[in-house]
Parts: C-alpha cells; sequence; structure tokens
C-alpha cells in the first residue's frame, strides 16, 4: 500500500464501494478500507428468517441492478448476500479487508493522516479526500438500567439475534418496534414462543394497498425523491423510525394488535426497571392509535395519487382495529411471567470519535449537504436521509455516491470529465 493515496474511503459497505465504483470510472486512485469483509453487515448482523422490507427492484448499485425472476418480492438474507457477491466481481474495487481505522486526523489544510489496524499491525496512510461510509448509527443501544435487571435474565441488542433456538427456554420480551423489533417479535410469535413486546412510537404502513406494494407507490408518488428541506413534515417527520412491515412469505402487514389476540402480551414504552420488574409509560393504546393512523393516512395519499392520475385500481380501504387494550400495563414481573430473555431492538447511536474533524453537531451526528461537509476533503456516504428518505437504501444509494465522488473528481481535478450516470 502506498503512503499516500489521493482518496481513501472508510467503510467497504454497499455505499463506499459504490462511491469507488465511480471513482475507478474516472481514473481516481483510491482505496476502500474495511473493518470485515464487504458483505459483512448482510452475513452476519441479519437474523436467519430476515428479508428486505423493500421490493427487490429497489435494489440497484452502480452499474448493477436485481434481475431475478421476482422484482415485486423480497430477497432473504441470503439472497441478499449473494446478489452483492455477484457485484463485486463487475468492478473489482481495491478493497483492502479486514483493517480497521482506529483515526482520522487532518494534516495541514489539505490533508488527512488515516491510521490503520490491519492484519500487518497499525500502519497510516494519507490522503487528500476521505469519505465516511461506516453506515448511519454503528454503536447498538442498551439502557443504563438493564445492568440493574435480575442478572439470570438473558439479554442481547437485536443484531445479535439469530432465531428462537439461540435463546433459553421461555418468554421472551422484546423492547421496540421499529422495523427489527417488530420482525424478531414475529419470528418469535410464529416459533410458538410466549412474547412480551414494549411498544414505541414507531409508524406502520400497509404492505400491499389497491392491487400493488404501497413502497412502489410511494416510489411512483416521488417520495423517495423529494430533497430533504422539501419533504413533508421537515426535520421531525426524518427523525420518526422508519415504518413497520414485513417482506417475509412474500410480503404482509404487521399488526400489533392481532398479534395481541393471539396471544401476544404488549405494553407501553419501556421506562426503567430493577432486579425482575419492569415498568411501563402509559402509552400503549396512544401508540397503536397513532401507528393505525399513519397506517390509513399513506392509504390516503395513495388514494389521491390513485385519482389525481386516474389510474384503474381496486376500491380503497382503511384499516379497523381488531384489538384495544383494557389498559395500559405498567408493570412487568420478569421471574413471574416467565420472561428469560430481552431483546434490546431500541436502535443505535452515533461514533465518530475517531474522526479529529469539527464536522458534527451536538449529537454527534455530520453536519453536512449531501455528504459534503464543511471541512475540506471530508465527506460522508450511506446515511439516513443525507439527501432524501431514499438516502441510505439500496433505492437512493447510487445517486448519493454519484454525488459525493463527483464532488471529488471536481476537487481533484478540475480537468476532469463529469461522470456519467451508471445506469
Amino acid at each position: 500500500m502506498n503512503t499516500h493515496v489521493p482518496v481513501v474511503v472508510i467503510g467497504g459497505g454497499q455505499a463506499g464501494l459504490s462511491v469507488s465504483w465511480y471513482l475507478g470510472q474516472a481514473g481516481v486512485e483510491h482505496i476502500v478500507v474495511e473493518a470485515e469483509t464487504a458483505v459483512h453487515a448482510w452475513a452476519d448482523k441479519r437474523w436467519d428468517n430476515f428479508t428486505l422490507v423493500t421490493p427487490n427492484w429497489h435494489c440497484r448499485l452502480p452499474g448493477y441492478a436485481y434481475d431475478g425472476p421476482d422484482p415485486d418480492g423480497f430477497m432473504t438474507r441470503d439472497e441478499v448476500v449473494a446478489w452483492l457477491e455477484g457485484w463485486l466481481p463487475t468492478f473489482e474495487p481495491p478493497l483492502v479487508e479486514h483493517t480497521r481505522v482506529t483515526r482520522l486526523q487532518r494534516l495541514g489544510v489539505d490533508r488527512f493522516e488515516v491510521t490503520l489496524d490491519g492484519p500487518d499491525g497499525v500502519t497510516s496512510v494519507t490522503c487528500d479526500q476521505a469519505v465516511i461510509a461506516t453506515g448511519g448509527y454503528p454503536l447498538p443501544v442498551i439502557p443504563a438500567f438493564a445492568s440493574a435487571l435480575d442478572p439470570a435474565v438473558h439479554q442481547i441488542h437485536s443484531e445479535e439475534y439469530f432465531n428462537p433456538d439461540q435463546l433459553p427456554e421461555g418468554a421472551v420480551l422484546v423492547v421496540g418496534t421499529g422495523q427489527s423489533g417488530t420482525q424478531i417479535a414475529e419470528d418469535l410469535h410464529l416459533a410458538g414462543r410466549q412474547v412480551h413486546l414494549a411498544v414505541g412510537n414507531a409508524p406502520r404502513v400497509a404492505r400491499f394497498y389497491r392491487g400493488r406494494d404501497c413502497m412502489t407507490w410511494l416510489s411512483d408518488m416521488g417520495l423517495y425523491d423529494t430533497p430533504t428541506q422539501e419533504y413533508p413534515g421537515g426535520r421531525a417527520a426524518q427523525e420518526k423510525t422508519n415504518h413497520y412491515v414485513t417482506g417475509r412469505d412474500g410480503g404482509r402487514d404487521i399488526d400489533l394488535r392481532r398479534f395481541a389476540v393471539e396471544g401476544m402480551q404488549l405494553y407501553g414504552m419501556l421506562t426503567d426497571g430493577k432486579d425482575s420488574t419492569l415498568r411501563f409509560a402509559p402509552t400503549l393504546s396512544d401508540a397503536l392509535d397513532k401507528a393505525d393512523a399513519t397506517y390509513n393516512s399513506i392509504c390516503s395519499d395513495i388514494d389521491r395519487h390513485i385519482d389525481s392520475l386516474g389510474i384503474e385500481a381496486p376500491e380503497p380501504s382503511r384499516y379497523e382495529p381488531v384489538w384495544a387494550p383494557d389498559e395500559d400495563p405498567a408493570e412487568l414481573d420478569l421471574a413471574a411471567a416467565g420472561v428469560t430473555s430481552i431483546i434490546w431492538a431500541i436502535g443505535y447511536r452515533p461514533d465518530y470519535r475517531w474522526i479529529e474533524a469539527s464536522a458534527f453537531d451536538g449529537g454527534g451526528r455530520p453536519m453536512q449537504t449531501r455528504g459534503i461537509t464543511e471541512v475540506p476533503g471530508l465527506s460522508f456516504v450511506g446515511l439516513p436521509w443525507m439527501h432524501t428518505w431514499g438516502s441510505g437504501r439500496f433505492l437512493g444509494i447510487d445517486r448519493d455516491a454519484r454525488y459525493v465522488a463527483e464532488h471529488i473528481v471536481g476537487v481533484l481535478d478540475q480537468g476532469r470529465p463529469r461522470l456519467a450516470a451508471a445506469q
């Protein structure tokens, strides 16, 4: 490895490799540094029955798109891994795997030093441009009071969950109802485990509506292409957890009320706990109502789109609750309920402490516009809402990566031609 490389891309997932694809097309010398392997996050941090929640046709990367037999279906974890592995040989990126970047330090005003910890020990390179593609928020969140709970209760984060058999016998408490929490709760429920679910404030969406996948309708309506500053609801909408739904078994709604009818125990927001006692806020009824209201609101938006264009489609409908709690449970005695495991599915937080640059807000999030920061030479890619709702998803990665790469090419060599679109 040279001691100086014009561009270092830090993170070898689909976002970083997409930037690499465009840099390669422009003839820009660079390396992509990956702490594990290119498909590590998909192969090793998804549960066995994981499926995409976005239709397969959303899966588009530079020079490469899903072309299988089921564009409206949902790839499983292993199918996603195979699909990504098929992309890499099409352009052979300069990928340095099993090497972690432990420090990114500015040298003067026009250069960075990148400290690498790899198979040959600690080394370093310098670069003119550094692209951070390490994912949105890499540190799993577990509440502080988790350490005060009964040590006999097995606790894991959602990224450590793979299947029901890895857990001790007994009931399971899943905390959080984002996409991972609801799908893991369903996975356990379908396996016959008694599930207790602490419900957060995530909204939900219909899987299919009026003859098509809702995400296909939303794409046609331009929701995934609307710039963040123009998106309805502004910053508040962007801070919300993604809508829960599943692609399992061909795709279906996730209806927590239906789960309750079938025996799942639902609670409001988990606030604290000690030993075998957990306490919950009285938020369950409101959370269920608001999730259903979002579900129906999205259906109404689709109705208006259909009507405005005169599209022929099946008749509209609305979700009607199949269950409602008599009261919001205030406590759960883990021992009395036979709960032997807790799965924390309450998200992640940013960790950019290894980057020595003034590019972050008070919450540790990058301050960027379409990935470009005010720090010369420092950019990001693969962040949620980096440019649109589609950013961070397969559907938006190509466009975001091209923009960042084009910016880099322009800085490095004003005489280079603009990058051509991949597809």
